[in-house]
């Protein structure tokens, strides 16, 4: 990065890295035709039930706002889950498979001289399961989790938690996201921000707030970076 101070990317797992529907020939067992929706739906909850409990300041782990999450999908679309069935969707999604451009995302960045960190909602025993088997541990200096701090992103504790254990400055880091509230908060944190918008049908909510560089698959991110340093310090 010649010979500049690296910067810190600190990429969101849970729909960046991992793909939180991978689970969808799992659910047609349960939920049949319905099976995309249901897993929509668990996903929407998840998200919300984190989001309401860093508000409310009624702190549970991601682990158990998914298992409330499945909870309440099921009573959405009837679906009847025995114990076993239910941990082992739960067991599932510990496992859940990367999106096919990440090793090679991961690869560019780490050999472009970036310092790259996992930083998710999860908890660090889950997400270290999640790139284990995905065998993406390796670029990782480090796991840096919420649960440290009792809360979940947007919330612009956990982005000064991150900066605090990665020993970055904020002006100097970047967020790499594919969920826009979390592009929302590290930019509203100091940070900088690359929206990785994984669908043509993904939308950045139309707030003040603007990711720095927005790109559609992760082996674009080291010539995003690039690009909007060379565009913004000549």
């Amino acid at each position: 990065m010649n010979g500049a101070i690296p910067e810190t990317l600190a990429f969101d797992i849970y729909g960046t890295l991992i793909d939180t529907h991978g689970l969808i020939a799992m659910l047609r067992c349960h939920a049949g035709d319905n099976a995309s929706r249901f897993s929509q739906l668990w996903r929407q909850k998840q998200l919300e039930y984190s989001f309401r409990r860093g508000l409310m300041r009624q702190y549970q782990d991601f682990s158990i706002c998914t298992a409330q999450a499945l909870q309440y999908t099921c009573l959405s679309f009837g679906v009847s889950l025995t114990e076993n069935e239910t941990a082992a969707l739960l067991n599932a999604y510990r496992a859940l498979p990367t999106f096919e451009d990440v090793t090679e995302g991961l690869g560019n960045a780490r050999d472009a001289g970036f310092r790259l960190y996992a930083f998710s909602n999860g908890k660090e025993t889950d997400i270290v399961q999640l790139l284990d088997h995905a065998d993406i541990s390796r670029y990782f200096i480090d796991i840096i989790s919420v649960d440290a701090v009792q809360s979940f992103k947007p919330d612009p504790l956990v982005y000064r938690h991150f900066l605090e254990k990665s020993a970055a400055k904020a002006e100097n880091s970047w967020m790499v996201s594919a969920n826009p509230f979390d592009v929302i908060g590290a930019v509203s944190a100091g940070m900088r921000s690359a929206w990785v918008q994984r669908s043509p049908d993904a939308i950045m909510d139309p707030w003040e707030i603007k990711p720095t560089v927005a790109i559609h698959r992760l082996n674009e991110l080291v010539s995003a970076i690039t690009d909007w340093r060379k565009t913004t310090f000549r």
